[in-house]
């Protein structure tokens, strides 16, 4: 490899077409893509001169589901390229528009790329031709995922009269404010020939300021054991518990692990603990794994890495006949199946399908459940990797690319996180969920002007040793839905309980992983949120950050159906707040209000098995719910409780609610309290009624 050369991208960029411009009024979005020759250069003249004059409202918070929806991430190849923004709101785009349209950028608002970590969604926008993508602020990780794949993105608006003028752009200009590592990405066009050319000795991480190295284990193809926390040195500074655990997973060089302190900003690469896909993004990986090393690549350390069939369990059910004549019910099947073969040849632990019906477990569930540990560094292929922060360790998505590379090297890119503290006052109220408290969080001005993109956000507070490990893990879980990089929440007697009890893991081994932040350590911001103020909250259709209180709904929301599931809201802690209200509604003579459908889903078989054995299935049936086996389902639009027309209006517990991500209909997000009493209503209420 040391004998080509590895090219870095020329200094000077041309962006040859057209401009789309992602405005909040659709039919301006539907005008750009039917137009064609003067009348396309005459409309993008119009557009850029409203933008330059403060005059025209562009879309903000593009999800990837918009951008790819699910069915769309069948494919993995080119083909994506045709189905682009197919799931934007208002059905503004159609199968093929913008790929024939010669557009070279695209422009809209705040929040580009929430949600899903799915790197199908730049690698769509990039093989329709367009080569750069400019938002008001891009989410962290599909601005990772962009990088890795050498699709450009800024936030400088400045650049689209140059662009127009036909200028060439200096490749610094999309480089400044970058970590070492992402310039460095950026200029060889992608993470694959960033890391060709590190291997090839052509170009090398910065060293970090602190000199004071640990020794430890080597690195692949060599791998050992990295030291445990007790044996680090001194730290330099004080530090949160996120910047300890990825000061000791700093990769220096080979035979070395672990530096002595981190700060934010810092870039380095990272050793991972544990490693997960799904089975919508396995096959994607593994085909990026043998293309950049041949089909021979093999995995390191594979007791480290799993896998899972959890997505798509139930997409037999529910997809539509369009679809299923497009092929796609193959295509899904497919998926499931080059994951299988790519485990079984590679010796890596698959969960799979349960003979009872459904999955093992969906992967958050069963990564907290199993795998997961005070400490680590844990990623995966989800976005919602971050629900295993609850147990005191660094857990965040990626992307394909990212984890294809971290299959090879064990190690993932890091630029050390700024953090956001929250600090919980007073006691949370009976009726009151986590569900709740975050959608709160989510609904502050903070949240909302994207200030919580790229940001660690750390829980703490005296109440939090009441709640239950499945309470705290709906705040770690739903922390991406702010755009942040993960959630935390340090270790404490309860943590250890909840591991032993689950794994029947040696109590003083675990506890020796446990970190904490410092006393003096420094946040980009902290804030204090008194529990008692809070009150059921719902977020209303379209994003997670649209909460408000019930008390302050306009209007009365009748529905059709209520969905308690997810890996947000279907845990053992969720399956207590249902049949708690179902139980007391029962009481009352009361059962699911007439067209109302409820749909309850398991997280995992333990859980299912956590409600046998309290009886909460007899509650269930008893009260009218229809239940459902472990799989992500509705959620991503692949299973029951997913609406089928524009008209349904459904209640959730799960994480976020998307344009089109759970189907065509209108999705609120509430507790698993709400979303149950919701459901004997026929309307959404506040639970109380059903809590006495």
């Amino acid at each position: 490899m040391s004998g080509n050369r590895i090219a870095k991208r020329v200094d000077q960029l041309g962006f040859v077409g057209r401009i789309l411009f992602v405005t909040e009024d659709t039919s301006l979005i539907r005008r750009q893509l039917e137009a064609t020759g003067v009348e396309a250069r005459t409309l993008e003249d119009e557009l850029a001169l409203r933008l330059i004059n403060d005059d025209l409202p562009l879309m903000n918070n593009i999800s990837t589901d918009e951008i790819t929806p699910g069915w769309v991430c069948f494919h993995y190849d080119e083909t994506l390229s045709q189905y682009v923004y197919v799931g934007m709101r208002d059905g503004a785009v159609k199968k093929d528009e913008v790929k024939n349209g010669g557009f070279a950028v695209v422009v809209s608002g705040l929040s580009k790329g929430c949600g899903s970590s799915r790197e199908t969604a730049p690698y769509a926008e990039k093989w329709t031709g367009i080569q750069l993508v400019i938002a008001k602020s891009i989410e962290k990780i599909y601005g990772q995922n962009s990088q890795n794949i050498g699709l450009l993105t800024s936030t400088d608006f400045g650049l689209i009269e140059r662009i127009r003028r036909g200028e060439e752009i200096a490749l610094e200009e999309f480089t400044k404010g970058l970590d070492p590592i992402s310039r460095d990405i950026v200029e060889y066009g992608g993470l694959f020939n960033y890391n060709k050319a590190r291997l090839a000795g052509e170009v090398s991480p910065p060293a970090l300021s602190v000199d004071d190295r640990l020794d430890a284990a080597l690195v692949p193809p060599e791998l050992g054991q990295v030291p445990t926390l007790n044996e680090s040195k001194v730290q330099a500074h004080p530090m949160n518990i996120v910047e300890k655990i990825i000061a000791h997973h700093a990769f220096v060089t080979a035979g070395k692990i672990g530096v002595e302190a981190v700060q934010p900003g810092d870039a380095l690469f990272a050793v991972a603990d544990v490693r997960f896909s799904h089975e919508y993004v396995t096959p994607m990986a593994a085909s990026l794994l043998q293309q950049a090393l041949g089909p021979d690549a093999r995995v390191t350390e594979p007791e480290s890495v799993f896998a899972f069939r959890d997505h798509l369990t139930f997409l037999n059910k529910v997809m539509s006949p369009k679809h299923r004549e497009m092929g796609l019910l193959e295509k899904a099947e497919g998926l499931a199946t080059t994951q299988e073969d790519f485990t079984t040849r590679q010796g890596i632990k698959l969960y799979g399908e349960n003979p009872e019906g459904g999955s093992e477990a969906i992967c958050h569930n069963a990564v907290v459940e199993d795998l997961a540990l005070p400490g680590q560094i844990v990623i995966g292929t989800d976005s919602h990797t971050c629900m295993a922060g609850v147990l005191g360790c660094f857990a965040f998505g990626v992307g394909s690319t990212d984890m294809a590379n971290a299959w090879y090297t064990k190690d993932i890119r890091i630029r050390v996180p700024e953090t956001v503290r929250y600090v919980f006052k007073g006691r949370k109220r009976a009726e009151v969920a986590a569900k709740d408290v975050m959608l709160y969080i989510l609904a502050t001005d903070y949240m909302k002007t994207s200030k919580g993109i790229g940001k660690v956000l750390e829980f703490a507070g005296d109440d939090l040793a009441n709640w239950p490990m499945d309470e705290r893990a709906t705040l770690t879980n739903m922390s991406v839905e702010a755009g942040g990089f993960t959630g935390i929440i340090e270790p404490d007697e309860q943590t250890l309980a909840y591991i032993v009890k689950m794994r029947g893991l040696d109590s003083d081994e675990v506890r020796k992983e446990f970190v904490y932040s410092d006393s003096d350590a420094e946040y980009a911001a902290s804030f204090e949120i008194n529990l008692d103020e809070i009150h059921p909250m719902v977020a209303l259709p379209g994003d997670p950050r649209n909460g408000i209180p019930i008390d302050a709904l306009k209007a009365e929301v009748r529905i059709d159906a209520a969905y308690g599931g997810s890996c947000t809201g279907g845990k053992m802690a969720d399956m207590d707040m249902y049949a708690t209200v179902l139980q007391n509604a029962l009481a009352q003579g009361k059962h699911v209000a007439p067209g109302v459908h409820l749909y309850l889903q398991f997280g995992s078989q333990k859980i299912k098995q956590y409600a046998r054995e309290k009886g909460y299935i007899e509650i269930f049936t008893e009260a009218g719910a229809e239940l459902i086996d472990p799989s992500c389902g509705a959620c991503i639009n692949a299973g029951p409780g997913a609406s089928k027309t524009a008209e349904t209006v459904t209640v959730s517990a799960q994480n976020r609610n998307f344009p089109g991500r759970s189907g065509p209909g209108k999705l609120y997000l509430a507790s698993p309290y709400v979303v149950a009493a919701s459901a004997i209503a026929g309307k959404i209420v506040e639970p109380d009624e059903f809590l006495t």
